[in-house]
Parts: C-alpha cells; sequence; structure tokens
C-alpha cells in the first residue's frame, strides 16, 4: 500500500495556474490618519467613490482621509432629509378638526354596528 502513494504535486496546496496574461482592474490607494496619528492605506476600484472615513483594521479607530499632500480631505456636509411619520404626512393631507370629524363619524359607526348585533350571532 506504502508503494502505491501518489507522488509529485501536494495536491490541494498549490495552484497550478501562474498570472501570465492576467490583467488586473485598475485600483487606487487611498491613505487615511487616525486621532492617534497612525496613518494607513486602503486599496479601491478605480472607478469606487472613496469614502471620507474609514475604520483602520489594526486599531479600530477611524482614519479621515487624506490627500496627496498629506491633508485631510474636507467632505461637504450632507443635508439629512428628516423622516416624516403617517401623522405627518396625515397632517399634510388633512386639518386636524376634519381629522375629529372622520373619528367621531367612525366611532359612532361601531357603536351603532355593535349595538345591532345579536348575543350568540
Amino acid at each position: 500500500m506504502a508503494d502505491r502513494s501518489l507522488r509529485g504535486m501536494r495536491l490541494g496546496t498549490q495552484s497550478l495556474q501562474s498570472e501570465v496574461g492576467v490583467e488586473f482592474s485598475p485600483r487606487k490607494k487611498s491613505v487615511y490618519r487616525t486621532a492617534d496619528g497612525e496613518t494607513f492605506e486602503m486599496v479601491f476600484a478605480a472607478d469606487a467613490e472613496v469614502p471620507g472615513v474609514w475604520e483602520s483594521a489594526k486599531s479600530g479607530l477611524e482614519g479621515v482621509l487624506l490627500d496627496d499632500d498629506g491633508v485631510a480631505v474636507v467632505s461637504e456636509a450632507v443635508e439629512t432629509k428628516i423622516p416624516r411619520s403617517h401623522w405627518d404626512m396625515l397632517l399634510e393631507r388633512r386639518t386636524r378638526p376634519e381629522l375629529e370629524e372622520l373619528l367621531q363619524e367612525r366611532l359612532d359607526f361601531l357603536r351603532a354596528r355593535r349595538g345591532q348585533q345579536k348575543i350568540g350571532a
């Protein structure tokens, strides 16, 4: 049994492919600096939008994007849209007195319907 063992290549541990003729997608390096002064690089696709902050893999602190001169890039403050609730949207369509009138009509209808139901039916 020992004479028949497979000799030669270590199966599964090495790839038989080579990098000859392989063209990698275009990339760009972005440099970030954390509050404690650590700088680290991240590689992004050339057409990707680079985020202004990125978490350092070593320290876990957020790093700020640096430009080519080593100066922190100032990002524009984006206005965040305040989420509207269902109540806010309802108040855009109807006034409060109209809503109170609709509520009263509905309550009267439900009370009248409850009074018409037979017991045990």
